[in-house]
């Protein structure tokens, strides 16, 4: 189990602003091992409650929130992490389990039984939540991503572009998945996570780039056509 506490902080940017910063970030940063010439694939299948209440708790900016979903990098993957964060504050702290596959189709199906059987603590808690508060599951949310790491207060900077999505399958395995285009290409949203604080070498680089922060977040914006006019 995984259970991590850090500051995550997003904003919106260009294109232009991207490649700048990956050249300057560049310089004191590695880039993420996964990452390739491309970046690599993020796709995450988002649980909401029967009244999406995560949606409309995050929409009317609550501060004590938190936000369940299924995560694989890639449709070949052979495990997904099964992930809820919660936000408090500036802080959020993430626990996940990984599943393999079996389980994860099981979730995707909305049969959370399985989690009783595992030694987790955060399994069993998790089967309480998902089913007391009749957790379903409510869209894929799919982009690519480029991603730098340093070991200073494990500080990492992602570059998340070609927002998709879908309401209407769920199956995060599937290879053929007909996702709608939520946001256009030269939109990028680039998320600084650290732990502790922001050491000042980066402060200075990113105080460079031409940024806005980011008020919603990818699960809200791809909610676009179930809750238009929300937005």
């Amino acid at each position: 189990m995984l259970d991590v506490t850090r500051t995550e902080v997003k904003y919106d940017i260009g294109l232009a602003e991207m490649a700048d910063m990956k050249r300057r970030l560049g310089i004191f940063m590695e880039p993420d091992s996964h990452n390739g010439d491309r970046g690599y694939l993020v796709r995450s299948l988002y649980f909401d409650t029967l009244h999406d209440t995560d949606f409309e708790e995050k929409v009317e900016g609550y501060d004590g929130r938190q936000k369940i979903r299924l995560r694989v990098y890639g449709a070949k993957a052979e495990n997904a992490k099964l992930e809820i964060k919660e936000k408090t504050g500036g802080f959020q702290r993430k626990r996940s389990l990984i599943l393999n596959r079996e389980e994860a189709a099981r979730m995707i199906a909305g049969d959370y039984r399985f989690l009783m059987q595992r030694q987790e603590p955060l399994a069993k808690w998790l089967y309480t939540f998902l089913s007391v508060r009749c957790y379903r599951p409510k869209c894929i949310v799919e982009y690519d991503r480029f991603a730098y790491i340093t070991e200073h207060n494990d500080t990492r900077i992602t570059f998340d572009q070609n927002l998709r999505a879908s309401e209407s399958t769920f199956d995060i395995f599937s290879e053929n998945a007909a996702l709608y285009p939520v946001e256009p290409p030269e939109r990028v949203t680039m998320e600084v996570k650290y732990s502790g604080f922001l050491f000042t070498y980066l402060k200075n680089e990113l105080n460079h780039c031409d940024k806005v922060m980011a008020s919603n977040s990818k699960y809200c914006r791809a909610r676009m056509i179930s809750k238009r006019g929300r937005r």
